[in-house]
């Protein structure tokens, strides 16, 4: 009867964990996952947000490279690290228009 009681008494904990398991860390992994494929198809005329809240177009993202070249202003090249990307806002490497026949 006493451990019975015990294992009762850990069955809130467990279930808010399980919960907070599927509500906020496994979209949260995924969110990582998808962010982590797009900075490594960037591309381009990309346009990014970086970690520290600067807009830009990327100029220049090689391959295999942690470097890319992103452009912040007209005539304003920076380099930066592609981890320093927290969101990329368009991408070239999905067109928006891929239907190919204009809306009449």
């Amino acid at each position: 009867m006493l451990a019975n009681s015990g294992i009762i008494s850990f069955l809130p904990m467990i279930l808010v964990f399980v919960v907070f398991y599927f509500v906020l860390i496994r979209p949260q992994q995924a969110r990582q996952k998808e962010l982590k494929a797009q900075l490594n198809a960037l591309r381009r005329g990309d346009r990014i947000v970086t970690s520290g809240g600067i807009v830009g177009v990327v100029q220049l993202a090689r391959d295999g490279s942690k470097e890319i070249e992103v452009e912040i202003a007209p005539g304003v090249k920076i380099q930066l690290m592609r981890e320093n990307v927290s969101q990329v806002l368009t991408s070239t490497a999905k067109p928006a228009n891929d239907g190919g026949k204009a809306a009449k």
